[in-house]
């Protein structure tokens, strides 16, 4: 995807739209910061070339090879933050398993039947036990106020 010398001061907002692309220059734009945000999802990215004033998105250690030429960084080889070597060993709670999502960023994917908050919950929401209780409580509060103000009631 070629978006080189399009006068772009910050990432298009249809750069979501492209997750998967391979290879993307951004060169010879006047952008002055690039935020991670901006590349969620691009987990097929391998090539991407920004201006040399900025960084890559990640940091370095997100990248198998970084070199600059002339005006411009490449940013080559996407490194899979979930492979646990060293310093990019990213910890995902029990229960769950690492999922790469762009340069630099991952997902934490819960394992079945967990689910919620850090994977935490298990099974499916109890929906008959809820609505058993909230049946019952309605059931007696009424009952209740019905009782209490009864003798309120003026009879023909």
């Amino acid at each position: 995807l070629d978006l080189s010398n399009c006068s772009l001061h910050s990432p298009p907002p249809g750069l979501a739209e492209a997750v998967a692309a391979v290879v993307l220059d951004l060169t010879e734009n006047p952008l002055t910061t690039l935020p991670n945000s901006s590349f969620l999802g691009f987990t097929h990215l391998q090539h991407l070339a920004v201006p040399l004033a900025l960084e890559c998105p990640g940091g370095s250690s997100a990248w198998e090879e970084v070199t600059t030429r002339g005006s411009s960084r490449l940013c080559q080889g996407q490194r899979n933050p979930c492979n646990g070597s060293g310093e990019l060993a990213w910890p995902c709670p029990e229960n769950a398993a690492c999922a790469p999502d762009g340069p630099g960023l991952v997902q934490c994917l819960c394992n079945s039947p967990f689910h919620g908050y850090k994977c935490l919950r298990e099974g499916t929401f109890p929906v008959l036990l809820f609505c058993g209780i909230l049946g019952a409580v309605t059931l007696a509060l009424s009952l209740l106020l019905w009782g209490t103000q009864r003798r309120k009631a003026k009879t023909p």
